[in-house]
């Protein structure tokens, strides 16, 4: 509550203060409890809601306007029906007049007016918009806002307030349906909402969304007066589910109790505080001339940030001591509840009565309120009350504090910011965008300068190709020209000196014919050596043609022998390939007779027993394997069919045919190498339902000396296919049941191997051989750190998702041995730090199926939370979670006599426990 002091700025710093209440212009009413801020008759001018900032005048004065009060009826219920059938109610409404009628016997009454009255048949909608939605508008414009319900224990406050709607849409409170109208209307890009959620118990401020948070202090402004609890926990709201789902929560965690007048009396006062910021481009007012007229010239719009709060309020029932029967701590309680209503009411009377002196430092309550009564809070009171006549004074009490509560005024203010940090953001972004505008220009001319320098050059480059052509052209011109003109002076120089030689030749035949006949002679041997030559050339060119035959018949024999080789290698190929699946199929043909004969033998050794049932296990889930030989037979059987199968067909070549490239050979060789690792571990159940391992660790070590693991392993990271990946995570699953080959496992990266099956698989079967084996694995103290580090606990609580029975089972199990472990670790004094499994989040989901239908997965998260809670530094962990109700139901509900006993031992050991039991008033 807020005295007026501190609407003009003033603050005191005692109990009692000064008030100096401002000139009120006039009383403000409303015909309508939904009206907005209505006008001020005597100043001439409306206030008009035509944009945010019209809300608050240019020096920042405030708004008039008194708290609004609702009264609503609450119908009778079972025990009045049955106790008050004779009487009338004692009060009658008239909600069209908006009155209602206080009986004081049968022929007299009191009539009291309230700006709405509500009847016993009004919905949740109706309360919500004539209470609630006009301070909810107000407070998405800017101004603080506050709703308040007041009334006798028992007379529907939580209900008209804080009810969920979970079953019936149509019963959501006032605190739902303003959230919903908030998120509605505000942008998520530039608009925030957060929410702190409260109690007020024995004068003792506490956080409903953290309960270890308690006796939050109440910090005040000494300038404005503005209360804050800088303590209190914040959430940033984004969707409805979430505020939901925090509001489910702060319900949990708050203190109720049962009296006479009501099964689930509040025992304190619930308070769930809205801040709501909002940012927006805000001007200048406008101005006008010296002529009078409007100037529209103002400056350019800034960003502006207006933080409002809303603030509903659930006060805890006003009772009195003989009809609720309280007693002991429940009598402190009420007391104290009391107390803090009637410093309130103390408040209201002074500000209602402009007492000079207003007690709001009485209680923390009024001080939370400083605000909303004769503060700058737009606030809504709806009082409730019931209609027997028994109660009739507690009605007249609530009537008479609604009446008091309307005559109080506020001054309503908007409080609006200068939004720096948006404005910064904004000219950053401006500034980012010009610098990037400013490079795409300096690049773009860049460009356009290259390009035109490129343009410049390849014109000059041709320019210079076409002169070096043209300048070619007349040089190769003038060549032939020269050239032509000295063959022309050697034409004539020949023609010359032929007829020079004729002319001497004609003389020399005038002279005599001796040097003729030399001539002749000489010219026929040259013909004759000429001839001779030619026969030679011939001769030889018939040589050279024989040996290029011979050379050509070489080489296409050579040919003909290269193909055949060639045809022979391919044949024997063939012969390898053919000889390769037969051998593989004579394995597979093998281990199939091998295996067929032993279900047939195991199948006739049960018939002969007279059992019924599953005829391949060869056991009734009643026997025990110490009393009936026939499992005797049947584990002989298996280790027999082992040996036969390595004696016969040999390990090494079967885990050969894991290669192969035939897919069908491949998927039954791995199913093969899958049915060797399970017979070499098999598991009965006994007639008590527990499981006896009958471990062949010799055949084991086979498997792995001989590459089986390994094999298994490649198989789970190259195969895509879900059989091969289901039998190869089973067998993996077996082999892990040994300590020494979990850590072979581990170091050969097999639980990053398993983790990314877990993320891909969708195959029920294939999810529960994976979690199968990464549970075997969580049962070894070596590797808890490893297993967390690579994705180990996390990949198994990511099976959760496929929702079958037998695979939860398995992921229960692995939590069960991992916590066994960790238990055993700090139980030795080798682990002292908090849970892996709580920080890897999987306390939510052993929360969430504690109770199961489903034995199996209930038997091993009723065992992983008793080991989780004996180490005392999960504790706290555990209560905020909600394990510490499960291990209560173990300790008295559960089945089995060992794992009460340890829930038991667990609660009565940890300090923590028997402490947060204390406070619940819990015997333990």
């Amino acid at each position: 509550m807020a005295s007026s002091a501190y609407r003009n700025g003033a603050h005191g710093g005692s109990s009692g203060m000064k008030v100096d209440r401002p000139v009120q212009v006039a009383n403000i009413k409303s015909s309508s409890f939904k009206s907005r801020l209505t006008p001020s008759h005597s100043s001439g001018s409306a206030l008009r809601r035509s944009s945010p900032a019209s809300f608050a005048s240019k020096d920042g004065d405030g708004v008039p306007g008194r708290v609004r009060v609702a009264v609503r009826l609450r119908p009778r219920n079972a025990e009045e029906l049955a106790a008050d059938a004779d009487f009338a109610d004692c009060v009658e409404l008239q909600p069209e007049l908006k009155r209602l009628k206080l009986r004081k016997n049968n022929w007299d009454s009191d009539t009291y007016e309230f700006d709405e009255v509500l009847t016993e048949f009004a919905s949740q909608k109706r309360v919500y918009e004539v209470v609630a939605k006009p301070v909810v508008e107000s407070v998405l414009d800017g101004y603080n806002g506050t709703v308040m319900a007041y009334g006798q224990t028992g007379t529907g406050k939580t209900f008209t307030l804080g009810r969920l709607g979970e079953q019936d849409t149509a019963d959501r409170g006032i605190m739902v349906r303003s959230m919903e109208d908030i998120l509605a209307e505000i942008s998520p890009e530039t608009d925030s909402v957060s929410v702190s959620y409260l109690q007020l118990y024995m004068e003792a401020l506490q956080d409903l969304l953290n309960p270890a948070n308690d006796n939050i202090p109440i910090v005040e402004d000494p300038k404005i007066g503005d209360v804050s609890l800088p303590r209190a926990t914040l959430v940033e709201i984004r969707d409805q589910q979430s505020f939901v789902e925090l509001l489910r929560i702060g319900e949990t965690h708050r203190i109720a109790a049962n009296t006479k007048l009501n099964t689930e009396s509040s025992r304190s006062h619930a308070i769930l505080m809205v801040h709501v910021k909002r940012s927006f481009m805000g001007g200048d007012n406008i101005y006008s001339n010296e002529n009078g007229d409007i100037s529209h010239l103002a400056k350019p719009l800034k960003p502006l940030v207006r933080k409002s709060k809303l603030v509903v309020v659930d006060l805890a029932g006003s009772e009195r001591i003989h009809k609720s029967g309280s007693e002991g701590h429940m009598l402190e309680e009420a007391k104290s509840i009391n107390l803090s209503l009637s410093a309130l009411g103390k408040c209201i009377n002074a500000l209602a009565e402009n007492s000079a002196h207003v007690p709001i430092r009485d209680s923390k309550l009024t001080r939370l309120l400083r605000d909303s009564f004769g503060g700058t809070a737009r606030t809504s009171l709806i009082v409730t009350i019931g209609p027997s006549p028994r109660h009739r004074g507690e009605t007249t009490s609530t009537i008479l504090f609604g009446q008091r509560a309307m005559k109080v005024e506020n001054m309503l203010k908007i409080k609006e910011e200068f939004d720096y940090k948006s404005l910064s953001r904004r000219l950053e972004v401006q500034l980012d965008k010009l610098i990037a505008e400013n490079e795409r220009q300096q690049k773009a001319f860049e460009d356009e300068v290259e390009r035109i320098n490129i343009e410049a050059e390849n014109r000059v480059s041709e320019v210079e190709r076409s002169f070096a052509d043209a300048l070619e052209k007349e040089r190769l011109k003038c060549q032939m020209d020269y050239m032509e003109s000295v063959k022309q002076l050697e034409e004539k120089l020949v023609l010359n000196q032929q007829q020079r030689d004729f002319d001497v030749f004609t003389d020399s035949n005038c002279i005599g014919q001796g040097p003729g006949l030399s001539a002749a002679e000489e010219l026929v041997e040259l013909k004759k050596l000429l001839e001779k030559e030619i026969k030679l050339r011939k001769v030889a060119e018939e040589e050279v043609k024989i040996c290029k035959r011979q050379q050509g018949q070489d080489r296409q024999s050579e040919a003909g022998g290269s193909v055949e080789v060639l045809k022979l290698h391919k044949i024997l190929e063939n012969e390898a390939h053919q000889k390769k699946k037969l051998e593989e199929e004579i394995i597979i043909l093998r281990s199939q007779l091998l295996q067929l004969t032993f279900e047939a033998d195991q199948m006739k050794r049960y018939l002969d027993g007279g059992g019924s049932g599953n005829a391949y296990t060869g056991l009734d889930s009643s026997m025990s394997p110490f009393r009936h030989p026939q499992l005797k037979d049947a584990v002989n059987g298996q280790k027999a069919s082992i040996a036969t199968l390595f004696e016969q067909v040999g390990l090494q070549k079967i885990l050969a045919l894991l290669e192969s490239d035939d897919a069908n050979v491949r998927i039954h060789a791995v199913k093969v190498v899958a049915n060797l690792a399970a017979e070499a571990s098999q598991f009965l159940k006994n007639n008590e339902g527990s499981q006896i391992y009958i471990s062949t660790e010799a055949n084991q070590k086979k498997i792995v000396e001989a590459g089986g693991l390994t094999s298994l392993l490649v198989l789970l990271r190259s195969f895509e296919d879900e059989t091969v990946r289901r039998v190869a995570a089973g067998a993996i699953a077996n082999l892990a049941m040994n300590e020494a080959n979990q850590e072979l496992i581990m170091a050969e990266g097999g639980i990053s191997l398993l983790s990314m099956t877990a993320a891909d698989a969708e195959d029920p079967q294939t999810l529960r051989m994976v979690a199968g084996a990464i549970a075997n694995l969580c049962g070894n103290d070596k590797l808890r750190m490893k297993l967390k580090s690579e994705g180990g606990i996390k990949a198994l609580l990511g099976i959760v998702r496929c929702g079958h029975p037998d695979v939860l089972s398995q992921v229960a199990r692995g939590i069960a041995n991992f916590a066994k472990c960790e238990s055993r670790a700090s139980t030795q004094g080798t682990n002292s730090s908090r849970s892996l499994l709580i920080e890897d989040g999987a306390l939510p989901w052993i929360v969430q199926n504690a109770n199961d239908e489903a034995a199996p997965i209930r038997r091993h998260i009723e065992l992983a939370l008793c080991h989780l809670a004996q180490h005392e530094v999960n504790a706290k962990d555990m209560i905020s979670g909600g394990a510490l109700w499960e291990l209560v139901r173990i300790s008295r509900d559960c089945s089995r006599e060992d794992i009460r006993s340890l829930a038991r031992r667990t609660l009565i050991s940890s300090p923590t426990f028997r402490s947060e039991l204390r406070r619940l008033r819990i015997e333990y």
